[in-house]
């Protein structure tokens, strides 16, 4: 046998093919020197080949008119895979992309590989994935812009859901680690008995971490800040009329996003924590209801669970407030967010009949007066006391 190399460059190549030749032309004897030799080298060959001369994939648009030549179909007959005469005739002129419903149908009905018409990285990620794109509220996510650049109708999207939720989620760094099935055992829910919609609640977040990631927040989080001291100093800024605009100031300049997101049907939210990559906290508020003692208390309790339970992961805690009782977690966030209102030594002594005693308190404590009638509500359950007022709203300052 003569000596065999790596094949390395276009010289060599052309050696190989030479002694491939010449060897063949012998035609020797199976399991002899020399028909080992052409094992050997055409081995050799077809990786150096392979390397050298990669195959392009043929393109989507190519692959689909050679299929139709071979099979004698017309654009009528790819109607039942894309969808619609004008459909084909868009895709097949290069004016619309084939969307992953399209593609499963077409590698189905034609026997045209996946893989050949698969050309976004969103599309194989999508393909590759047992999401249900349809379990997203879609009209809803549609109609507030979450799928950002697209303008096409509900039944457009519905089309390229895959793709465009494959985007959405890949939006942020984490999107795809919060989908349902994780959401038991890497954050905590706090609810009602009602049924919380999975995918809903998925996409919210998803949404909070955009807007957080749109901010440059002019200093970072540093551990430890939170405590009850520091919350009752945020507190003071509810004494303003631009009570709840300056607390996002105020939690901005100490490295915490406030963003405010209104909840999607079925998730029930009033607020949610959870800390970033980068390590800065994210309270994001939904301002269900609409009302400045719901604001701070929803607030505070968010600050909480940073304060007392974030240990710097990125899990989430969920906050339906209207939920009695709950874990002892959230009873724990309860009462420091109670504490940071309004001190429980001095909400003990004190006994608001009427408007009065509400502005006096307030005033001792130099908090909003909603703060105390909303507290006063709560606890008698009596939501009428106080009439009209101490009812202000917050989503204005939004």
């Amino acid at each position: 046998m003569n000596h065999i190399k790596l094949i390395k460059s276009e010289q060599d190549h052309e050696q190989a093919l030479a002694r491939l030749m010449a060897l063949m032309e012998m035609d020797p004897e199976p399991n002899s020197i020399e028909s080992d030799e052409i094992d050997v080298l055409a081995v050799l060959i077809e990786k150096y080949e392979e390397e050298a001369f990669p195959i392009d994939m043929p393109n989507p648009i190519e692959a689909i008119k050679f299929r139709m030549d071979q099979q004698g179909l017309t654009n009528k007959d790819l109607v039942a895979y894309i969808g619609s005469a004008p459909k084909v005739s868009e895709v097949l002129n290069g004016k619309r992309n084939l969307s992953l419903n399209m593609i499963r149908r077409l590698s189905e009905g034609l026997g045209i590989s996946a893989d050949v018409l698969i050309r976004s990285p969103e599309q194989k990620n999508a393909c590759e994935s047992e999401i249900d794109w349809y379990a997203f509220p879609l009209s809803e996510m549609r109609k507030r812009g979450y799928f950002e650049g697209f303008n096409g109708s509900l039944l457009e999207l519905k089309e390229y859901a895959a793709e465009q939720i494959t985007a959405f989620l890949s939006s942020v760094s984490s999107g795809f680690n919060l989908k349902p099935a994780l959401l038991r055992s890497s954050a905590h829910l706090r609810s009602n008995d009602k049924e919380v919609d999975p995918y809903a609640l998925w996409a919210w977040q998803v949404r909070v971490l955009q807007k957080a990631n749109e901010e440059k927040l002019p200093a970072n989080y540093k551990q430890g800040t939170v405590n009850l001291e520091w919350m009752q100093k945020l507190v003071s800024l509810s004494w303003s009329a631009q009570g709840a605009s300056l607390a996002v100031e105020f939690l901005n300049k100490h490295g915490i996003h406030l963003i405010t997101e209104q909840h999607l049907p079925k998730t029930y939210l009033d607020g949610a924590v959870c800390v970033k990559s980068d390590g800065n906290p994210v309270i994001a508020l939904t301002l269900r209801h609409d009302r400045l003692d719901s604001f701070w208390f929803s607030l505070m309790h968010e600050l909480a669970h940073l304060a007392l339970h974030l240990d710097g992961n990125e899990t989430w805690y969920l906050d339906d407030l209207d939920a009695l009782g709950g874990s002892e977690v959230e009873q724990e966030a309860d009462a420091l967010a109670q504490e940071a209102l309004i001190p429980s030594d001095l909400w003990k002594k004190k006994c608001l009949i009427d408007a009065e005693s509400v502005r006096v308190l307030s005033e001792e404590l130099e908090i909003s007066p909603c703060i105390v009638a909303g507290r006063a509500r709560h606890e008698t359950g009596n939501h009428s006391m106080f009439g009209s007022l101490f009812r202000d709203k917050v989503r204005q300052h939004f």
